[in-house]
């Protein structure tokens, strides 16, 4: 289907096909989709609120917090409503626009994610490392700094895509083999040259993960030779504990990108359905867990929400 001004030549609308091989298991498969992204929700929702109400928590470390959980709130919720839409109502349709956007906001959100995270590394070294400067260093107007810088750089990777992809000619067809509008699942429906795509792609996906993996763990293996240092084992215990959360958020968002990468390269012959339920659990894996992380880890986080439901039940 084409659009009707005759000098396009993309698609009016895609189909998107859910997960191929496995369309009769749609509705089954919708029920634990739809159960983590209920967690997603409700789970970011909360931190938000939180941190919003008690001033007390408006320190670097949870503002961070909320920059993440506001991304993985947007990030979720950029997937799955269209996606439970396909496994329920057989909703495949998505306007090409739509997207382009979808793409956009999925990539842009998820190297926001990666750059907060390093963010956070940086609040954990220097707040171990330079305990004294830490109020001084992690201002308000330098948090508001790196949460710009986020932003821009996403922005910026991210808003040459759209452009590039308008160009083609789609003649394979407007049936994208997925549940949403990856990168890649679009290009392989392009005819010409699609080289740059795929170069730029691999770029943007190995800067920030070298890029960002290499600060994570610089301000790791600072901060191990500083509680190493400490006299007593409760100082280097209480140093290491207040890393968890992070450690944890870290695990979550790039274990999942890594075996998915993995399975792409050392399992090719797989049958697709694997492959895309991987960037489905990458998707909406780190949105569900976060919360549940920082909640059971972090004191202050777990003092509030129980008090919140306490309070309900009084």
């Amino acid at each position: 289907m084409l659009a009707s001004n005759s000098t396009s030549t993309h698609p009016a609308a895609f189909f998107l096909i859910g997960i191929p091989g496995l369309e009769h298991l749609h509705i089954w498969i919708s029920i634990p989709f739809c159960s983590a992204y209920t967690l997603a929700v409700l789970g970011n929702c909360t931190l938000l609120f939180i941190i919003q109400a008690d001033t007390a928590l408006h320190e670097p470390m949870y503002l961070f917090l909320a920059m993440l959980a506001a991304i993985d709130l947007i990030l979720s919720s950029t997937t799955l409503p269209k996606m439970l839409a396909i496994f329920w109502f057989r909703d495949r349709e998505i306007n090409f626009y739509a997207c382009l956007v979808q793409m956009f906001f999925l990539h842009s959100f998820s190297i926001m994610e990666s750059a907060v995270l390093v963010a956070m590394a940086f609040d954990r070294y220097v707040a171990i490392c330079k305990p004294l400067h830490y109020t001084t260093v992690l201002t308000g107007p330098l948090i508001t700094k790196i949460g710009m810088a986020a932003v821009f750089r996403a922005v910026t990777l991210m808003t040459p895509l759209p452009f590039l992809l308008r160009r083609f000619h789609y003649c394979r067809g407007p049936t994208i083999a997925h549940c949403y509008c990856e990168h890649m699942a679009v290009v392989r429906l392009a005819c010409g040259d699609t080289r740059f795509n795929n170069i730029y792609g691999i770029a943007v996906a190995m800067f920030i993960a070298v890029w960002d993996l290499l600060f994570v763990s610089l301000s790791y293996i600072f901060i191990l030779q500083t509680v190493l240092q400490l006299a007593s084992q409760e100082a280097r215990y209480k140093a290491f504990g207040t890393c968890a959360s992070h450690i944890g958020a870290i695990l979550a968002f790039y274990t999942p990108a890594v075996i998915s990468s993995v399975m792409h390269r050392v399992a090719r012959r797989a049958a697709p359905h694997v492959h895309i339920l991987l960037a489905n659990f990458y998707m909406l894996f780190p949105p569900m867990v976060n919360p549940i992380i920082y909640g059971v880890k972090t004191k202050q986080i777990r003092e509030r929400v129980l008090g919140l439901f306490l309070r309900k039940d009084v």
